[in-house]
């Protein structure tokens, strides 16, 4: 009690003009770009870690072991949609509302964020206990992929209070410009779980072997790791608003303005995962292996898509910021450079999985029958890189600004009406390998979709506001 009013009584003590003075509205945007970005995107490279490391080590176990945590991974993808959906509605808000110095308001979603994200756990957790048998027979009869998966699905389910209050306090401070504290959190979370998992899946020392069940156990001390210091980072470094346990009540005008935002992420998250579950249930009709190839694809481009994902975090809070403050030099600085970066980043993983598909599939003990599937997939798929940068840089311009239609029609479209019946045509009629080129055009779609969003609010809104002297 004491630790809270000397907060309030210092956040009394700051006036207006001073909480505009935050670094977002300021600071080169080139300098706070970079600054703002790289703890996010090294967070989010750590973060991927996690579904490469189990499938790195349960490659190991066998395929059908992969085939089980592939089968499991959509699940895991909504999980984290959930969590970082109602993050970035959570971010957009409390940086829209500290640019426009309503600092009450700002303390309200905070104290907002940290209750929905409980709310989200108890959704999984009771999926995990009651639904996951009946998710994983709906694809397989396998006795052992059925056993692991239906493991490792309950497991990360029921522990996913960890990853969901860990994601919610990421996005906390980084509304308030505060990004390395996040970074550390993750990274100490990502070593815990590369060195458990081959403890617990393989039973080093005096640890049972525990197979796909120790992988999901890994994941989840790991995310317990990365929650407790977050947590402890909370108490002692933040100085902009208040946690309040008790005497809290839901507001149905903040509420609405987060989801505004969060439910177009949070679709725009899922859709990967239902994306996901559509192609393993055309794949699985040819070729088990070929499951085992979108399984492992999905893992390998995280590496190329989370660190731009890393950069939509700092970038959205410096644009969602200065469009509160009404400067729109400063958000389309900082949303160009964002995008040029993107694509640079995006080209060179392009050129990765065309030289090198082989050796990157052949970390999850790939086969000769997977490798015959997998490296034609990942050339082909690759094609798509470069136009998804854009498309991802033009979402966090959306989201920012408080657009949430806009931004959650482009992956609907790209991932969705795009990739599963194109997949389904072309697998239908030409053929496994030519299924893969379902992405590429795909994402052709969604790009014109990005594009005719951009120029929209570019002509009604964004030029609207008068340039700054």
């Amino acid at each position: 009690m004491k630790e809270n009013s000397i907060i309030m009584e210092n956040l009394q003590s700051k006036n207006e003009e001073t909480l505009k003075r935050n670094r977002m509205g300021y600071e080169p945007v080139g300098k706070l770009l970079l600054s703002m970005s790289w703890p996010a995107i090294l967070s989010m490279m750590v973060n991927a870690l996690y579904n490469i490391i189990d499938s790195i080590f349960v490659g190991m176990i066998c395929e059908d072991a992969l085939s089980a945590v592939t089968y499991a991974y959509p699940i895991q993808m909504v999980n984290v949609a959930f969590a970082v959906g109602t993050g970035v509605g959570v971010n957009s808000l409390m940086a829209r509302r500290l640019g426009a110095g309503r600092i009450e308001e700002a303390q309200k979603v905070a104290n907002h964020a940290m209750r929905l994200a409980v709310l989200n756990w108890i959704i999984f957790a009771i999926f995990g206990i009651f639904f996951a048998g009946i998710y994983l027979r709906a694809y397989t009869s396998t006795p052992y992929i059925l056993s692991g998966g239906l493991h490792y699905l309950r497991i990360v389910n029921i522990g996913s209070i960890f990853v969901m209050t860990t994601i919610m306090i990421e996005r906390l401070f980084q509304a308030t410009g505060k990004m390395k504290l996040p970074m550390i959190a993750s990274l100490t979370g990502a070593v815990m779980n590369t060195i458990l998992d081959p403890l617990f899946i393989f039973g080093i020392g005096p640890l049972p072997e525990l197979g796909i069940e120790g992988a999901a156990i890994a994941t989840v001390l790991g995310q317990v790791f990365s929650c407790v210091i977050n947590a402890i980072s909370l108490k002692r470094h933040n100085d902009v608003f208040i946690i309040h346990i008790k005497g809290f009540k839901f507001e149905s005008a903040i509420l609405k303005d987060i989801y505004s935002v969060a439910l177009s992420a949070i679709v725009m998250q899922s859709i990967t995962s239902v994306m996901l579950l559509f192609m393993n249930g055309i794949l699985v009709k040819f070729s088990e292996t070929a499951v085992a190839v979108i399984g492992s694809y999905f893992r390998l481009q995280t590496f190329v898509f989370m660190p731009i994902f890393g950069m939509n975090q700092g970038t959205m809070p410096i644009i969602g910021f200065n469009y509160g403050a009404r400067n729109r030099e400063r958000m389309m600085k900082a949303f160009n450079y964002a995008f040029l970066i993107a694509f640079c980043y995006m080209t060179m993983g392009f050129v990765i999985f065309q030289l090198f598909p082989g050796p990157l599939l052949r970390m999850f003990s790939a086969g000769p029958e997977m490798l015959a599937i997998g490296i034609p997939a990942l050339k082909t798929i690759s094609w798509s890189f470069m136009i998804a940068s854009f498309c991802i840089m033009s979402i966090t311009l959306f989201q920012a600004t408080g657009h949430g239609f806009l931004s959650v029609m482009s992956p609907v479209i790209r991932q969705l009406l795009g990739i599963i019946p194109i997949a389904y045509i072309l697998i239908t009629n030409f053929g496994l390998n030519a299924v893969w080129f379902a992405f590429p055009i795909a994402e052709i779609m969604g790009g014109i979709w990005s594009v005719c969003g951009f120029a929209w609010i570019m002509k009604h809104e964004i030029k609207t506001i008068p340039l700054k002297n």
